[in-house]
């Protein structure tokens, strides 16, 4: 997605509120851990004040889909509008190695995950989202 979008990667911590704020579009992902995105990735977003701010976009990477029961996707998506971006309806997931918990004794699940088609999708939706 980043070279799609000739954009940058930077851990949660690793960028600054002004370049967020003068930022047209981000996008905002991680593995999902337990049903929930990492809490690097939670409590950064948690950290903004609420203002008006440019688009964003949610992605992830899962050993399991989403399930009825814990949206992850839909609270992320909600928490960066309620700190002002104009978050795309669209969220891009795909399968992940998943090695948590019991999974370890095996060597994880979705192995050799994300695939090429998932790559390629991936680019597809950045694509999508870079020109709209």
């Amino acid at each position: 997605m980043a070279a799609t979008l000739d954009a940058r990667v930077v851990a949660p911590d690793e960028v600054y509120d002004a370049e967020i704020d003068a930022a047209d579009l981000i996008g905002w992902g991680s593995g999902i851990y337990w049903m929930s995105f990492a809490p690097e990735l939670r409590h950064r977003i948690e950290r903004l004040d609420a203002r008006a701010r440019g688009r964003a976009f949610v992605f992830s990477t899962s050993g399991l889909p989403e399930t009825p029961l814990r949206r992850y996707s839909r609270t992320l998506v909600a928490s960066l509008a309620g700190r002002g971006f104009t978050v795309a309806d669209d969220v891009f997931a795909c399968r992940g190695l998943d090695t948590m918990g019991p999974l370890s004794l095996v060597g994880g699940v979705n192995k050799g995950a994300p695939t090429t088609n998932d790559l390629a999708a991936a680019q597809a939706f950045a694509r999508r989202i870079g020109e709209s």
